[in-house]
């Protein structure tokens, strides 16, 4: 048994995990990777999560250039996931949001990885999901992260450094 207070195989064991949930991840997008790359549906999540947007502000929170941002979003409307309205508030800008078939696969993906999770999270006894929920409780505050709300089972988080997009960073 390891001790907690041997941080190199308390990494080792996170990046297993990471590697588990990159897999999962990966899984979950097949259902639609004939139609989205990873980018695109990192996009796609982003615009479900903060409604119309602007482009140059959707380039920042992925972290590309607004040019990449803009290829990326003709693609999507090319493909029927995203569309452009003029800025009600302002109509020299134009914001970039999801159509309904774009939600539809956001929705779609995210249910198809909290399927898989919880399959996997079926396979450990009572005791031991009590255990990884407060050790992943630990973790994510840590690292900063905050809880997804129970009462939401739509609710997905961006991942990878997307965690500073929701706290606006």
């Amino acid at each position: 048994m390891l001790g907690g207070d041997d941080v190199d195989a308390v990494t080792r064991a996170v990046l297993t995990a990471s590697r588990l949930l990159v897999a999962v991840s990966a899984r979950s997008l097949s259902v639609v990777e004939e139609r989205v790359t990873l980018p695109q549906f990192r996009m796609l999540v982003v615009l479900s999560t903060r409604g119309a947007t602007k482009l140059v502000a959707l380039a920042e929170l992925l972290h590309v250039a607004p040019s990449t941002a803009m290829r990326m979003v003709d693609r999507l409307i090319a493909a029927g996931l995203a569309d452009r309205q003029t800025n009600p508030a302002d109509r020299r800008e134009t914001l970039l949001r999801l159509t309904g078939e774009g939600r539809h696969t956001v929705r779609e993906v995210m249910a198809r990885r909290r399927a898989d999770l919880a399959e996997i999270v079926k396979r450990l006894d009572p005791g031991q999901r009590v255990e990884l929920i407060e050790a992943l409780t630990a973790f994510n505050e840590a690292g900063g992260e905050p809880p997804a709300p129970a009462d939401d089972p739509e609710y997905h988080p961006l991942g990878w450094a997307d965690a500073e997009l929701e706290r606006g960073a």
